[in-house]
């Protein structure tokens, strides 16, 4: 109550200043008494119909006023003979009464709390990320965000989840394994500082395709999809959503091989073409080796001749050292 008065009296003692320099004696006083009333008035009002409510009548009556000038302005230039004074009046009170009515009613729960959690929740859907099926069950997902390089909302529809019992309660033991390996998968993002996981009910009953329905839910909320479905991947860029593939991020973190390095590889199979033999990197990579087919079960230093990029992953191709050497003799000589 004590500030309330120290308030008044400030407005109380501006306005008295401000008369005495007009030369209008009293008159400031009673002027910053009635504005400084005003004001207390106002901070009831705020006080006890609320923010919101006030803020929502006001933002109403503006709109009703708004459409009374735009409808009033078209029927005066064609009806000419109106009374534009009482029709004007009119229009202003119907359309200016229904805007505040309509306001208040709206603004009823409208806060400043719920202004921040709105624009808080359109931040983050701005990181919100549906995750696919595959991405789950494969895992790789779990070490890329303890990495810090995803982070924000994850969003698990409840399609998905189902997806997933369906495959943990299958018959068959493989697919029941990675069913559960994905429910274990989601318990350990739930419990993750930097990710905020949500399960949502939308579904789209029309929709019967899974794939489908996640991309049209992306669409729905402007999130990102993590898959590392090719198929998936392909759809959903065709429909103008944003796809984070940990296929391609495997690929892009894969270390650079140029044409010439010489590397030593475990020669494991044979390759499809005539006399090749193949064997794999550290990180999964295929290396394809001419005129190994006949050292199967050794470990061999090759030369590198060309790196392919595909869909799959990267491929590279490669000769035996030992005629990468005798080539280069062969040059030397000529």
């Amino acid at each position: 109550m004590l500030y309330k008065i120290i308030f008044f009296l400030v407005f109380v003692a501006g306005g008295y200043a401000i008369g005495i320099r007009e030369g209008l004696n009293y008159q400031g006083l009673i002027w910053g008494a009635g504005v400084g009333i005003i004001a207390l008035a106002l901070e009831y009002v705020l006080t006890m119909v609320g923010f919101g409510t006030v803020l929502g009548g006001l933002a109403g009556l503006s709109i009703g006023l708004l459409f009374a000038k735009l409808i009033y302005l078209p029927l005066k230039t064609i009806f000419t003979s109106m009374d534009g004074t009482y029709i004007g009046v009119i229009f202003n009170t119907v359309f200016g009464y229904s805007g505040l009515l309509l306001g208040l009613r709206a603004g009823k729960d409208f806060t400043i709390s719920s202004i921040i959690k709105a624009f808080k929740s359109r931040v983050e859907e701005g990181y919100a990320k549906v995750i696919d099926t595959s991405v789950i069950i494969d895992g790789r997902i779990v070490d890329v965000c303890e990495a810090g390089f995803i982070e924000g909302t994850f969003i698990i529809p409840q399609f998905i989840l189902q997806e997933l019992q369906h495959i943990a309660d299958s018959a068959d033991s493989l697919r029941r394994a990675r069913g559960r390996r994905g429910l274990d998968i989601l318990h350990k993002i739930q419990k993750m500082n930097n990710i905020t996981v949500k399960i949502v009910d939308e579904d789209f009953p029309k929709i019967k395709e899974v794939d489908a329905k996640l991309v049209a839910l992306a669409r729905l909320i402007g999130a990102k999809i993590i898959t590392n479905d090719f198929n998936l991947n392909k759809v959903a860029e065709l429909q103008g959503v944003t796809v984070l593939n940990l296929n391609e991020l495997a690929n892009a973190l894969k270390p650079v091989v140029l044409p010439g390095e010489t590397m030593n590889i475990f020669i494991s199979k044979e390759g499809k073409e005539s006399n090749q033999g193949v064997g794999y990197l550290d990180d999964g990579t295929m290396v394809v080796v001419d005129n190994a087919r006949k050292k199967i079960n050794q470990q061999l230093d090759v030369v590198v001749t060309s790196v392919l990029q595909t869909t799959a992953g990267r491929m590279i191709f490669a000769k035996l050292k030992e005629e990468a050497d005798r080539e280069e003799r062969q040059m030397a000589r000529h």
